[in-house]
């Protein structure tokens, strides 16, 4: 009996041990890990797609794409980082050490900050171009959006630190048993500046852009007679068919976001590493695979794209100067 208590616990050596994480059924277990980790496969292999398409043809070299990118960065290290080490921390148990557990963990409170503001920065490209096309190309550069990006993740970085700088003066304070990997934030902090403030901002931009592109498309049916007006035309369905694809790309965000964030309504702190925190954090990580779907259902030039990388036709001279829209 001693030897079968002692394989529960995670450091059998030592009295503060925790049990390891048990499950009711073994097969359903393995199941659930399975798909688990072809999910974090599929995620890692979609984005990296994105993000190999993005910065290979220039034909794709747009404000709008670059944050689209800078989007597929953060879900590409989700995948290939955070779901693999979330599901070994649900099933087994944390064996680097307190200070390693705080380290890591501000990895995915990272990128998860990083997201939210390219959604942002999204909302801020299509509102320019739809409510202010005249001044889109002067105020969305490449420049400008490639330091708004900059911005966004050392902000994301800085905020991470923050968040956790009680956690990395003293790493273990929370802990109840070694062998478990939890800690203490501010949930209404987090709350506030992660979720309410951006989302906010985004509802009220794509509210004006919704607006502005329904009486643009209006106005669209009247011009199309003029052949003077033909280009013009063209050219504003075209960004309010952009518009409405990353409308589609927030939408998604905000469904697989906002379970984790009202869940934090119901206290002050959340504690990170506990049961449902990490439900719900598998649920918000599932954005990082649906953005690349979204993309290949809606973007014509990702599945020309990812054709002619799968093919290998990108290692071919000039493949980078190929049309792919």
């Amino acid at each position: 009996m001693e030897s079968a208590a002692e394989e529960e616990l995670c450091f059998p050596h030592l009295n503060s041990s925790c049990r390891r994480p048990n499950a009711h059924s073994q097969s359903q277990t393995d199941i659930i890990y399975t798909l688990l980790y072809i999910t974090a496969l599929v995620t890692t292999v979609l984005n990296l797609l994105v993000i190999i398409a993005i910065s290979h043809f220039r034909q794709l070299h747009s404000s709008t794409n670059f944050i689209l990118l800078s989007l597929a960065v953060s879900d590409f290290f989700v995948g290939i980082v955070v779901f693999p080490v979330e599901s070994l921390m649900s099933r087994t148990c944390w064996t680097l050490g307190d200070v390693m557990c705080v380290v890591y963990l501000i990895i995915p409170i990272t990128l998860v900050s990083a997201s939210v503001g390219n959604m942002v920065l999204i909302s801020v490209d299509r509102y320019v171009a739809i409510c202010d096309p005249m001044h889109y190309q002067t105020r969305m550069t490449v420049k400008i959006v490639g330091i708004s990006i900059g911005v966004c993740w050392l902000g994301s970085l800085l905020y991470s630190f923050c968040l956790m700088y009680e956690n990395l003066v003293e790493p273990g304070r929370h802990t109840s048993c070694r062998g478990e990997c939890v800690i203490n934030v501010s949930g209404e902090a987090d709350l506030v500046i992660v979720f309410i403030i951006p989302v906010s901002v985004i509802v009220v931009l794509y509210l004006r852009v919704f607006v502005v592109a329904v009486t643009q498309a209006r106005s669209m049916c009247h011009q199309v007679s003029n052949k003077q007006n033909v280009v013009t035309v063209t050219a504003r369905k075209s960004e309010i068919k952009a518009a409405r694809n990353l409308g589609v790309v927030i939408v998604v965000f905000l469904i697989c976001y906002s379970p984790y964030y009202c869940v934090s309504l119901t206290g002050g702190n959340l504690m990170i590493g506990s049961p449902t925190e990490m439900f719900m954090s598998f649920w918000m990580y599932c954005n990082s695979t649906l953005n690349p779907v979204i993309y290949a259902l809606f973007y014509p030039w990702f599945r020309k794209a990812i054709k002619l990388i799968v093919t290998l036709q990108i290692l071919k001279t000039g493949s980078s100067d190929a049309n792919v829209l």
